[in-house]
């Protein structure tokens, strides 16, 4: 495993185009150590903080027992999760995991992916990047990540992902997409947090049920964030989160650029399960050089030798022609 890049950047000189071009990870050092959050001097201080922006709106919290070690992950017999989710208002929560501070072998709370918004409205204006709307090109969100002592498993996010540490510290261990058969993904549902999770642990990997773990961790990426420091991440890297202190806040931005209309390619991997994986295997590369051709390619090049007026689909898609052509794929599929 291999440090993070990391790049020396100040709030409102965040260079988002280069680092999106560039695709690699990168951590920037105490771009927030002056927010509110960041100077906290205790968890006590820092849940104080947050709970004058709750807005008392329901949030999920997942409660874990001691004996999972903080890893948020499956049950011994991979039938269920080896935590348990309920309802509660954010300052009910900040108060559990405020007890539990003392208790360094205690149960795990986690509260994720918690809308800044709609949870902890005004939370925001303190959380400025000096990023707006034009940098990010497409829709952002903004979430509030809150626990103590836990270990998010390895996973990826379908967006590009801007991570700033607030209180405690945090280590992100990163891996390439292409990494993906040397993580032995897991499940495609249930996931413990709505996306897949790699079954190696990278703390502890069993090489002999997953014998290409150590081919990732020798293209694993590590990341030391304390308050203030901000790491960016391109979509599609895989990632575990460790959580190392006893009161630990993140606050992140998610967004993928002209992203707008778009549906999730998710959508097309599973129907590729329906469709593409049991054919045999001289049609499958037939069918991944049409893909090249079509979708993984220059987005123009399908289109580039027809004139305009015939170029229906294969053009620029606007609002109009994505209804039309998702209600042909809904056509399709309920044949």
């Amino acid at each position: 495993m291999t440090p993070v890049r990391e790049l020396a950047a100040e709030r409102g000189r965040i260079p988002l185009a280069e680092l999106l071009a560039e695709g690699v990870p990168t951590l920037m050092r105490g771009i927030a150590a002056d927010w509110p959050l960041a100077r906290s001097r205790s968890a006590g201080d820092a849940a104080a903080h947050l709970k004058r922006f709750d807005a008392g709106v329901p949030v999920a919290g997942y409660t874990g027992e001691p004996g999972i070690g903080g890893r948020f992950f499956y049950d011994q017999g991979m039938t269920g999760l080896n935590f348990r989710a309920e309802r509660a208002t954010l300052s009910d929560y900040l108060d559990r995991i405020a007890a539990a501070v003392p208790q360094p072998d205690g149960p795990s709370f986690y509260l994720g992916s918690t809308d800044l918004d709609t949870v902890l409205p005004g939370l925001k204006a303190e959380c400025d990047l000096g990023l707006g709307p034009d940098d990010f090109d497409g829709p952002v969100t903004v979430s509030a990540w809150i626990g103590n002592r836990t270990v998010a498993a390895t996973h990826y996010d379908q967006s590009n992902n801007l991570a700033c540490c607030l209180v405690g510290h945090r280590r992100f261990t990163l891996f390439p997409p292409d990494a993906v058969a040397d993580l032995y993904p897991g499940p495609l549902e249930p996931t413990p947090g709505g996306q897949v999770v790699a079954m190696a642990d990278p703390r502890a990997p069993d090489r002999a049920r997953f014998p290409g773990i150590d081919r990732a961790l020798d293209r694993a990426q590590v990341a030391e964030l304390a308050p203030g420091d901000l790491l960016f991440f391109p979509a599609l890297w895989w990632h575990q989160v460790e959580a190392l202190d006893a009161f630990n806040v993140m606050v992140n931005w998610w967004w993928n650029p002209g992203s707008a209309g778009m549906d999730s390619p998710m959508t097309t991997l599973l129907h590729g399960l329906l469709s593409l994986r049991d054919r045999p295997d001289a049609e499958k590369r037939a069918w991944r050089a049409m893909f090249d051709y079509y979708l993984f390619g220059p987005a123009d090049r399908p289109a580039a030798h027809l004139s305009e007026h015939i170029r229906g689909d294969l053009g620029a898609l606007d609002e109009r022609r994505r209804r039309q052509l998702r209600a042909r794929v809904m056509q399709r599929l309920n044949r």
